[in-house]
């Protein structure tokens, strides 16, 4: 997976009349204002697909997911399959018949993922059917293009297929002995992922034979959710059955991963039941609006010190 370096989009300097520099900026972000819009810089974006149709799933083909694809349909009706990566960590590829696969893995990133993908899907459309697709600086250059959200027709649902391997790269062309090695080894390290059917943005990985995990991208907001997660800790109320440990979290573009151990040897899908009593548990969790007890409290600084966030 293409692991994304950080850097800030330079943005026009702003400044608000009667705003103290070392006030928290107007804006939200919880920042003082001279580190934020006063700093002549474009604050981070902390959830840059924020306002997508399944937003989780992206989270989730950008940061966890190897070998995925999905339809995905602009505001004019042009049809363009998302892709987790392509080859070499390509943003946008334009086959010869017309077909467009945008990537959403990419190799670096600025402050605003959803704009490097953005800027790489609005230099796709324009591109020729088999030519080059040159979106100009992506990343830490700062990107020029438009949003996805106001490039994608947010009333499509994101249908999310995962393969067993890379196999999509080369659909429907004429591919060459090059590409063939290329794609065998890049399908040595798919690892056998599941996406659980009916539960959002849960997938199965087994990184190998001693322990396979379940990664959950959740939609809530990360302060609330805690909050529930740490009922259910309190209460033992946790895990996913016998044999399951509750391994931690990520945090990535403003959502809240948790992560399940569970044993190698039992196949993804018989996890369905497990998962949905969960979520159940945990609907119930989200529901509650009294304050934490002490042993609860506990329990939610032992799962912050386990939560770790992708960059």
């Amino acid at each position: 997976m293409a692991r994304s370096a950080t850097r800030r989009r330079p943005a026009p300097a702003r400044t608000e009349e009667g705003v103290n520099p070392k006030a928290p900026c107007p804006c939200g972000s919880g920042r003082r204002y001279k580190h934020c819009h006063g700093s002549g810089y474009a604050p981070p974006v902390t959830r840059p697909f924020e306002g997508l149709p399944g937003e989780p799933d992206w989270v989730a083909l950008r940061e966890l997911v190897p070998a995925a694809t999905a339809p995905l349909t602009t505001t004019d009706g042009r049809e363009v399959t998302l892709a987790s990566v392509l080859p070499g960590g390509a943003p946008a590829l334009v086959r010869t018949s017309g077909e467009i696969l945008l990537g959403v893995q990419l190799p670096a990133s600025s402050d605003d993922v959803s704009r490097d993908i953005g800027t790489a899907l609005a230099a796709a459309l324009e591109a020729p059917a088999g030519a080059p697709v040159d979106p100009g600086p992506i990343g830490a250059a700062g990107s020029a293009g438009p949003r996805l959200q106001e490039l994608l027709d947010l009333s499509a649902p994101l249908e999310v297929t995962v393969h067993e391997d890379f196999g999509f790269w080369l659909e429907g062309t004429d591919a060459g002995p090059a590409a063939r090695a290329g794609l065998q080894q890049a399908n040595e390290a798919v690892l056998p992922t599941e996406r659980l059917e009916g539960l959002g943005a849960a997938y199965w990985v087994r990184p190998g034979n001693e322990r396979a995990h379940l990664r959950w991208v959740r939609p809530e907001a990360e302060e609330p959710l805690l909050d529930a997660l740490a009922r259910l800790s309190a209460a033992e109320q946790l895990l996913l059955g016998e044999g399951t440990r509750y391994a931690g979290a990520f945090r990535a573009h403003g959502l809240v991963v948790p992560v399940w151990d569970l044993p190698a040897d039992t196949p993804a899908q018989e996890w369905n039941g497990p998962a949905a009593e969960f979520g159940t548990r945990l609907e119930e969790a989200l529901a509650a609006t009294g304050p934490l007890t002490a042993d609860e409290r506990r329990a939610r600084a032992g799962l912050l010190s386990r939560q770790v966030t992708l960059r």
